[in-house]
């Protein structure tokens, strides 16, 4: 699956995920899903994960445009057959988008899923989990993969 494709749609489903909840909760309405451990909850949040850097809006942009430009530069890099790193750059560009448009809409993030053992986040920030712990375990395997290759002495013979 191609970077545009991922990308695009980790986007939509962050930003049909966050209309949706707008049009149907108020801020700070809280809906349990499951008592005691998952909710919605809906918070607007001017910062990043715990609230770090609240209103520092023009600097989240910044992070945005420039993980954006890295993951474009980087993906061109990848060889065909690495699948999983590749859809890891898309699910990192994809939820990096999907912040800077809140960002550039309302100067903040709308955020919903609520663990209660965890600051409330959004699709967009999962995927951005979700995006580099893959792309550290595909960088993490390959320097395996080349650390043995580079150690065999039959390797490449």
């Amino acid at each position: 699956m191609s970077l545009v494709l991922v990308a695009l749609a980790t986007l939509l489903l962050d930003q049909a995920s966050k209309e949706l909840v707008q049009h149907l909760m108020r801020e700070g309405e809280s809906v349990t899903i499951i008592p005691h451990v998952f909710h919605l909850t809906y918070v607007r949040n001017p910062g990043a994960a715990f609230g770090l850097l609240a209103h520092q809006t023009a600097f989240f942009i910044g992070v945005a445009l420039l993980v954006v430009g890295a993951v474009v530069v980087g993906y061109r890099r990848i060889p065909d057959g690495r699948r999983l790193l590749r859809f890891s750059l898309g699910l990192v560009a994809g939820g990096a988008l999907g912040n800077l448009i809140d960002r550039l809409r309302f100067g903040l993030v709308v955020d919903f899923l609520d663990f209660r053992v965890w600051p409330v986040f959004n699709l967009a920030d999962t995927a951005i989990v979700i995006g580099a712990c893959l792309l550290v375990i595909e960088i993490w395997r390959s320097d395996r993969t080349a650390g043995r290759q580079g150690m065999d002495p039959d390797a490449g013979h």
